[in-house]
């Protein structure tokens, strides 16, 4: 397999696994199980931002708009 197509598939997988971390957070109805959840999805996405997947600031920008989800959810 040649080395684009390889990171073309690593690279498809790493951004499903950000969107299926930022819905999990999303979905979530209990406050308590919210922070638990987005504790693992800011991992993700910072993980994502490293690595060059994601750009930096768009990985900052999912942030808080998952803080927002919870904090909404916590008033």
């Amino acid at each position: 397999m040649k080395t684009a197509a390889k990171a073309r598939e690593r690279n498809r997988r790493d951004r499903a696994r950000c969107r299926t971390a930022e819905k999990r957070v999303t979905q979530q109805t209990d406050a308590t199980q919210v922070i638990d959840k987005l504790s693992s999805a800011y991992t993700t996405l910072d993980r994502m931002a490293s690595k060059g997947i994601l750009h930096p600031r768009t990985a900052a920008r999912r942030k808080a708009r998952l803080a927002r989800h919870a904090n909404s959810l916590n008033s």
